[in-house]
């Protein structure tokens, strides 16, 4: 054990503690009065009112560590002057922050505001709250801080907390001895495989009510003893405090206190997932820590046994409660992922919850998803699969640049576009140098249901035509107007009175039918719309003279060019950031979805000013977290990745690989292999293209579906998709072809 923490408290009366004061510090008081301590003696020296805070070390205490002690407090008050902390005083005639008295080495503090009189449990929930933000700052104070002193073995840090072990037979109500046990096997089996990756510092580890200052509301005013401190994982400073402040309270209220805290430390220090791992077992080790301190004290004469075993019944409950729900379960409780195992319920959860007319789950066997990076997705049972259908995270699953950029942003403000705030700006600014001059105006909406929604609003009130025109097997989104522009979603059924749709694959003279159809029922054309790679139709390459004579003949009937990039800009062709520019046309309108975001709610229109303008005065264009910052960071940051890592190059190189690969499978169930890109689309003969998705899929690789008949598989991958990927995604698709062959 500690020497310190095994020695006899300085024995002083408070008439010493006056005398000592004048004497070496030239203090001049009238009284004293102890407010306890644990292993030394601290005295509050008054006249007429508070004067200092004089402190009498143990004996056998280290003065290199008094002066690490010292040094912190000063590191602190340095680093963030508006963290009250105790100061030391420099002895009378001397800049020495100590001075001997016999066998002890003394000390002198400011007096600080607050009261050492709070109890933990009428902390209010704000309270809770400031406790964590104020544990945060200080090991924020610490970070950059250095000792040689730092690195000694203190038995309070929790890091150290199987050496309390020692300890267990000096426990002595058999119960509280087994949940101490059983905590630190928990410790060690939680805990102890995870510490090395934890964060470490100098830290306080010991920020608790006997510690600190307080207002009257429970706000932390002052920090007053760095006794405790050493090199250990960040955490040790969060399980010293919610063993300090939570501690005491019952059921529920334990976790939410706890979790108020953890709020509080994170608006300053975000937590990693392994810290909140073991937080939950590192602050019932914290609490068996002091159950087991205290015993051996009190089995030694230097505490009183049974005021001992009052002291350690709060630890003991709280210990006892942290256990029964399981370590996994309050590491959830705080915050962390936690294991997830297969739920075998959780499909007829999904078809309870979400209702019949959601649409059904891919694959014979569905995925239960766990987590992704780049173009790799992994299930609930460790399994990792190569994503090549996800188009939403264009540059790749949970980038880095992207993730961080929301973390960050969302850390600081996150409202509606009627504040001032440049990045939805700068958004806007980028977007529309990316497009011809004429394309000079950004809308921000949340997804491309809403961005295609908003086009074709505007389409209608400024043509005043009320006419739609949109491919065979069309998908746009999912509003009303929209799905009616839609005809994937029609299911057979005739579409609606003022839609026409044309067949891709046919001459332009399609569209002329389409236009005159529309006309016999009484309707202009509004607006045509287009995905450029048209891939619920099943992905085909347009000519882009094709397509320059659809714009040309909507034009002639009156109506505008909704270029739906959603599914094919940001870069899939390879050639061209938007895939509209391909055709050498100038939309009317294009319109972005959560690519944009790699995944994020945001989306766009980019259209004319003098189309917005004629709106004026009839409507307004808001929509309430469109382009918000948060939104807007996400969306700057996959334009950043789209530059930094010149994705388009990295598409085009993958996609000449790729087709290569694709037309060299020798399979007569191939009918075509259509590529823009990374949109590919393989036709299959007869209805396989299901059978070789699901068996794709117990090879490992992911793909969809598309067509008018689900006879073409779609490859549709993350933009992080390279060369060295191409090999697994074709080989794939040959197994599964042979394998599935009638």
């Amino acid at each position: 054990m500690d020497r310190v923490l095994s020695g006899q408290t300085p024995r002083l009366t408070e008439t010493d503690a006056v005398e000592i004061g004048a004497a070496l510090f030239g203090v001049r008081a009238d009284t004293a009065r102890d407010l306890g301590s644990e292993r030394d003696r601290t005295f509050l020296l008054e006249d007429d009112g508070p004067v200092a805070i004089l402190k009498v070390s143990n004996s056998a205490e280290d003065p290199d560590v008094l002066d690490m002690e010292a040094a912190a407090a000063l590191h602190v008050t340095a680093v963030d002057p508006g963290l009250r902390v105790a100061l030391p005083k420099p002895a009378a005639g001397s800049d020495a922050l100590k001075a001997r008295w016999q066998d002890h080495w003394v000390r002198l503090y400011d007096v600080l505001p607050g009261s050492s009189r709070i109890s933990a449990l009428e902390l209010s929930d704000a309270a809770l709250g400031n406790w964590g933000e104020t544990t945060a700052r200080l090991g924020q104070a610490l970070r950059a801080f250095t000792h040689p002193r730092a690195t000694r073995v203190m038995p309070w840090d929790v890091q150290h907390a199987l050496h309390a072990r020692a300890q267990l037979a000096d426990i002595r109500d058999p119960h509280a001895r087994g949940v101490v046990a059983r905590v630190l096997d928990a410790f060690e089996a939680h805990a102890v495989p995870r510490w090395p990756r934890l964060r470490a510092q100098v830290a306080h580890t010991d920020l608790t009510v006997d510690n600190a200052l307080t207002d009257e509301a429970g706000f932390v005013t002052g920090i007053i003893d760095f006794g405790d401190m050493s090199h250990t994982a960040l955490v040790t400073d969060l399980a010293s405090v919610l063993d300090s402040v939570c501690g005491g309270r019952e059921g529920p209220e334990l976790l939410r206190s706890a979790r108020l805290v953890l709020d509080g430390y994170q608006r300053r220090v975000p937590l990693e997932d392994v810290e909140l791992e073991v937080l939950g077992v590192a602050w019932a080790a914290r609490a068996a820590i002091t159950i087991a301190i205290s015993s051996w004290r009190a089995a030694q004469g230097l505490e009183d046994p049974e005021w001992a075993e009052r002291y350690n019944a709060i630890a003991l409950r709280t210990c006892t409660t942290l256990e029964s729900l399981g370590w996994d379960a309050v590491a959830r409780a705080l915050g962390a992922e936690g294991a997830r195992e297969p739920d075998p319920s959780l499909a007829a959860r999904r078809a309870a919850a979400f209702g019949p007319a959601v649409d059904p789950l891919f694959y014979a066997e569905p995925i239960e998803v766990l987590r992704s990076e780049g173009v790799w997705i992994t299930d609930t049972s460790g399994r990792t699969f190569l994503d090549a259908y996800n188009n939403v995270p264009c540059v790749g699953h949970a980038h880095p640049r992207i993730t961080s950029a929301i973390a960050r942003q969302s850390r600081r403000i996150n409202t509606h576009t009627r504040y001032l705030h440049p990045s939805a700006i700068e958004l806007s600014e980028r977007l529309t140098a990316t497009c011809p001059p004429e394309l000079d105006t950004v809308l921000l909406v949340n997804s491309g249901s809403e961005a295609n929604d908003l086009a074709w609003r505007m389409a209608t009130a400024v043509t005043g035509n009320r006419g739609g025109l949109c491919t065979d097997f069309a998908y746009h989104g999912i509003t009303e107007a929209i799905a009616a522009l839609s005809p994937e979603g029609w299911f057979g059924a005739p579409g609606p009175d003022h839609v026409e749709t044309w067949d891709p694959t046919a001459d332009p003279s399609a569209l002329d039918a389409a236009i005159e159809r529309l006309r016999a029922r009484g309707h202009a054309p509004a607006a045509t719309i287009l995905d450029g790679v048209v891939t619920s139709d099943g992905i085909f390459d347009l000519d882009p003279a094709y397509v320059q004579a659809l714009a040309a003949r909507t034009r002639a009937a009156g109506g505008l060019w909704i270029a739906d990039e959603v599914q094919s800009g940001h870069g899939r062709t390879g050639t061209h950031l938007w895939c509209f520019e391909r055709f050498g046309i100038v939309p009317d309108f294009v319109t972005l979805g959560k690519p944009m975001g790699n995944g994020h709610p945001v989306a766009a229109v980019i259209t004319r000013s003098d189309i917005v303008a004629q709106l004026v005065g009839h409507t307004t264009l808001f929509s309430t977290f469109g382009g918000n910052p948060v939104s807007a960071a996400a969306a700057l940051a996959v334009l950043d990745v789209l530059d930094d890592e010149r994705v388009l190059d990295r598409v085009q190189r993958t996609s000449h690989g790729l087709r290569a690969a694709l037309l060299a499978i020798d399979d007569p169930a191939i009918l075509d292999v259509r590529a823009v890109g990374l949109a590919v689309g393989v036709e299959l003969e007869g209805d396989r293209a299901r059978a070789v998705r699901d068996r794709m899929r117990e090879l490992g690789v992911l793909v969809g579906t598309t067509g008018r008949h689900s006879d073409t598989v779609k490859i549709r991958p993350p933009l992080a998709l390279d060369e060295h990927h191409v090999p697994q995604l074709a080989g794939a698709l040959g197994d599964a072809l042979s394998s599935t062959r009638r």
